[in-house]
């Protein structure tokens, strides 16, 4: 009321001023707690061990929140650039250290004078202690809770002064860990001694796994405040969560029921406004309802029925259509709130078929339309997630989309990602499969005070993640039950301590096959929830190809089988398989002294995790089995890349052709945590390896596949839209130089969703005599003439094959925005891999085949001029890097002397 009685003294022509700022004001409510306004420190914690071997350290130094240790100290220049060179070792003490933050911050007015304050810490890890003016406030123990306090009437005007210690979960752990007498089974060892191999402590943490080390990524164990601290205040209400079930939908209407969830300090009334707009912004719905409030939380639930509503869909499918729902607390009052979230309409059944040979399906049905998943894994995009920011984010997803990628997994060794991921998902229309944070071993779930852990995290997470369409569906774990029945874990602990053993099962059924799936149940407005992957959802056989979901390494893992042995495993859905690769030369350039690129040297194998450092000879083994040994490190680099990309290819393409009994194909892995050997078709740095220009031919909507193997050549043609496909496709046999020897066209309708097998061809009646060394057949989709989608089949080993360096002519011109590169040879080239030399350059295609005689086009953008492209063009293909056996005759009949 203060307010109104000094409007008298306004001037008259401030009235429409001030009504039209209220009118803002309105329209602008709190939507969320804001950030909290601070000037952040940190320092080693007074008497830690390591202050002697690190002097100054305790003093305080600026800090970033969010952020981590590590990278405060980075800005302060007190370590090493985690990533560049070899320091890791030298880096492990942070992880044992204990640390404090510091936050000084003021208080408005505004907020003191409410009845109702709250400070939310979003990301704590992990092991905090917190306190408030020199009271105690908090104790923290898990990374991925969101974790509250209460501060009513302990805040000040000026001066507060929020303290948070941080202290090692090794230093923390690790004593009860050791005195276990039978130990469960963790992760990957830590090669520095800062705990035994035999008593790891990440699976009792609820911290990121990966900061334990991966055999993709260093041991950095971080500490810090990693997402923001926010300030809430209110009066007597305030709006907490929202949530719309979808109960009906279809393409003529849609019945929603609309949640809101409101917390009152006493018993009373409230009303409550909900607002649907449509994806243009249009209002299709409001609702006002008036509710009786008890003291504590109220459920308010509000229906509304749309009309021809706009559905969402993944990639390809439909458009990704998204609406707004808003709830307003008291609309018409001075100390109105509001909370609003963006939807998309969609129907989501993990479609579990009983075929009658008694395998079982595997497939997602978005709007009763079954989708063949096509996509990779997602591991954290850095060491320190606080760095990672929407616009890195998006560059990812984005890649995976221009990939024809429709699925992603995101892998449960690392964090729950932000709601960027999720918004930018939706937009891209990214179907996400979310597993919960465990990445392997065996949890404590034994220990009822851990589960309660893990079910307040799992809440938090569901329920502010659940609103998102890209969610398809919510995973227990990563390989814990296969790790257990396959791997020995059950088996060892068994005959070590039966009853332990049986303890450690139960604990790990109550956790995975009854918490979690009743926390999806009870907030996960219907998405399905799955055990483990792999698994069949806790049958007896965890990794089963003719049954739930599966993990596939025999390729490049145990045994390390050829590639052509992914031709002979059908899965009903393949969530892992994969093969490694170095990342390009330009990101490597930054990390790793030129005079260091060697494959033994100590810095490459520092960046190389697989078998701690000795994953470059399983790289070679691959590499020197079909394209012989190469002959310098950026050859090797090179290599890994063309067989990271035919290997995956091939086994994408098998999985494809195999539909509908195959309905998945998600390879290992999209991207990088730092730059290194790994399996991502997307380096750290941003640049795509050969295998994403691939997954963006293969995964096409439209395709051909064609896959030798024991020398007969299978044709099929792929279609995953919802209207058939009028195909023409074709088949020439050719030599090397481009002479035709043979060609044949059908025309052929493929049904809408499907994959249609239109011929097997043996060696014999395609080659008729040829050499299969200097011969080849080329398959193609067409459109009209238009080629729609190729395959080059290859009758002999890349190393076997008569090719030869060959003169590409090549034209460089702009055109619109970009430019335009357009080439052509007069023999084939095999995996050309195009160039810029010292300069960045975004091609749309690379890494490809030439056909002889026949025009590519490749758009590209660049910031540098096209004289500048034009100087730094390179080309490199297989018979540019191959070494030969002395009088090897290669394309022109020549022999290497």
């Amino acid at each position: 009321m203060r307010a109104y009685r000094h409007f008298h003294v306004v001037a008259p022509a401030c009235w429409l001023l001030l009504a039209l700022l209220a009118l803002l004001a309105a329209w602008a409510l709190p939507v969320a707690a804001a950030p909290l306004a601070a000037d952040w420190s940190f320092r080693l914690l007074p008497g830690d061990a390591r202050g002697a071997a690190h002097p100054g350290l305790q003093q305080w130094r600026p800090a970033q929140v969010p952020g981590a240790v590590h990278t405060d100290l980075l800005a302060q220049g007190l370590i090493p650039d985690p990533y560049a060179g070899a320091p890791e070792a030298g880096l492990q003490w942070i992880g044992l250290a204990a640390w404090e933050y510091r936050a000084r911050f003021d208080v408005d007015a505004a907020t003191l004078t409410r009845a109702h304050a709250e400070l939310a810490f979003e990301g704590l890890d992990t092991f905090a202690t917190v306190s408030l003016n020199g009271q105690p406030l908090l104790q923290a123990n898990n990374s991925h809770r969101t974790w509250r306090a209460r501060v009513d009437g302990r805040l000040r005007a000026t001066g507060n002064e929020l303290r948070i210690v941080l202290r090692s979960p090794i230093t923390t752990l690790l004593p009860g860990v050791q005195a276990m007498p039978h130990k469960i089974a963790g992760n990957y060892p830590s090669p520095y001694g800062d705990e035994p191999k035999d008593a790891m402590v990440g699976n009792f943490v609820r911290k990121p796994g990966y900061h334990f080390g991966w055999d993709w990524g260093p041991r950095y164990v971080t500490a810090g405040i990693w997402r923001p601290v926010q300030l809430d205040s209110w009066n007597a209400q305030r709006l907490t969560t929202l949530a719309v079930q979808t109960r009906a939908l279809d393409a003529a209407h849609a019945d929603l029921a609309i949640t809101v969830q409101v917390e009152s300090a006493a018993p009373g009334t409230a009303a409550v406004r909900v607002d649907v707009l449509d994806p243009d912004g249009v209002s299709v719905a409001r609702i006002d309802r008036d509710a009786s409030l008890q003291a504590g939380d109220n459920a308010i639930t509000v229906p509304v029925a749309l009309k021809q509503p706009r559905r969402w869909w993944p990639a390809g499918q439909g458009e990704q259509a998204r609406y707004t729902v808003r709830a307003t607390l008291a609309p018409d009052g001075a100390d109105a709130r509001r909370i609003e979230q963006r939807i998309g309409l969609r129907t989501v059944e993990l479609r579990r078929e009983v075929d009658r040979q008694g395998g079982q399906g595997f497939a997602f049905v978005i709007n009763g339309v079954p989708i063949f998943a096509k996509g990779a894994n997602v591991i954290p995009f850095d060491m320190f997630p606080a760095r990672v920011d929407a616009a890195r984010i998006r560059r990812e997803l984005t890649a995976a989309r221009d990939a024809n990628m429709n699925m992603l997994r995101n892998w449960g060794g690392g964090y729950y990602e932000d709601d960027a991921f999720f918004d930018i998902a939706d937009e891209l229309g990214l179907l996400v499969w979310q597993d919960f944070m465990f990445g392997g071993g065996m949890q404590p779930g034994y220990d009822p005070a851990f589960r309660a852990n893990v079910v307040a995290e799992a809440r938090d997470n569901v329920r502010r993640l659940r609103h998102h369409p890209s969610v398809v569906l919510w995973c227990g774990n990563n390989e814990e039950e296969t790790a257990w029945k396959d791997w020995g874990h059950g088996r060892d602990l068994t005959a070590a301590d039966p009853a332990f053993a049986a303890k450690v099962w139960q604990g790990y059924v109550d956790l995975f096959g009854n918490d979690l799936r009743q926390v999806v149940a009870d907030e996960g407005l219907g998405v399905p929830y799955w055990s483990s992957s792999p698994s069949n959802d806790l049958d007896d056989k965890a990794n089963d190809s003719t049954r739930g979901d599966k993990h596939y390494w025999q390729v490049w893992g145990n045994p390390a089988l050829p590639v052509t042995a992914y031709l002979r495993e059908t899965p009903r859905f393949m969530s892992e398989y994969g093969l490694q690769a170095w990342p390009s030369l330009r990101t490597l350039d930054n990390i790793i002294p030129a005079a260091e690129q060697q494959v033994d040297s100590a810095t490459v194998r520092a960046h190389q995790k697989f078998m701690a450092g000795e994953g470059n000879q399983r790289l070679l083994k691959y590499i020197e089995e079909e394209y012989g040994t190469p002959r310098d490190f950026p050859a090797f680099v090179y290599l890994s890349q063309v067989m990271q990309a035919d290997g995956i290819q091939l086994a994408a393409l098998h999985h494809r052709a195999s539909r509908p009994y195959t309905m998945g194909s998600l390879y290992w892995q999209l991207n990088d945590v730092w730059p290194g050997a790994s399996w991502s078709s997307i380096d750290y740095a941003g640049r795509w390896k050969a295998l994403h220009f691939h997954a963006k031919r293969f995964f096409a909507d439209q395709a051909v596949a064609a896959l030798r193997d024991d020398g007969v050549t299978r044709v099929s043609l792929l279609n995953d839209r919802q209207h058939g496909l009028q195909a023409t496709w074709r088949l020439r046999v050719m030599e090397l130089d481009g002479a035709l020897r043979s060609e044949q066209g059908h025309t052929v309708a493929v049904p809408p969703l499907s994959a249609l097998e239109v011929g097997r061809f043996a060696d014999a009646d395609l080659l008729k005599g040829a050499d299969p060394t200097r011969t080849v057949a080329v398959v193609e989709l067409l459109d009209g003439t238009q080629v729609v989608s190729r395959q080059v089949v290859y009758f002999a080993a890349a190393k076997a094959l008569a090719l030869s360096p060959v003169k590409i002519d090549s034209t460089l011109r702009a055109d619109g925005e970009g430019a335009v590169l357009t080439l052509r040879a007069p023999q084939l080239v095999r995996a050309l891999w195009i160039d810029f030399d010292g300069v960045d350059a975004t091609l749309d295609d690379n890494a490809l085949d030439l056909v002889p005689g026949e025009t590519v086009t490749i758009r590209l953008r660049s910031e540098a001029d096209l004289d500048t492209l034009r100087d730094a063009l390179r080309f490199t293909s297989l018979a540019d890097v191959m070494r030969r056996a002395p009088g090897m005759a290669t394309a022109d009949g020549r022999a290497d002397r």
